[in-house]
């Protein structure tokens, strides 16, 4: 099991969502708002801050399913532009089910 989490630019979400639930199958996720900058630095003249607004999506899946998601969201939420956002793969060893107890490495 992986969890791709993605950073993606916030008028992109409803259109990421559209893509991603037409995979069969597909597990479920979770957005957050979230801020940040990278390398290059954006400061408004208004507040004098780099951060720039992002939405965080997580997204636990089987191995299987990974390439499929990976692939939908960096075609999806690509902007053709600096800032377009971040998309990260990373091994989950573990997950368990709250309501049923339920324990291992393929809780998605």
């Amino acid at each position: 099991m992986k969890e791709i989490r993605a950073y993606i630019q916030p008028f992109m979400l409803s259109k990421l969502t559209q893509m991603l639930l037409e995979i069969p199958n597909f597990p479920g996720m979770s957005v957050s708002d979230c801020e940040g900058f990278g390398r290059e630095k954006v400061i408004d003249q208004q507040n004098y801050t780099p951060f720039v607004e992002k939405k965080r999506i997580e997204i636990f899946a089987s191995d299987e399913m990974v390439e499929t998601i990976f692939d939908t969201i960096m075609t999806v939420a690509n902007t053709h532009q600096h800032g377009a956002g971040k998309v990260y793969i990373i091994d989950v060893d573990e997950g368990g089910r709250i309501c049923t107890s339920e324990r291992g490495d393929n809780i998605a």
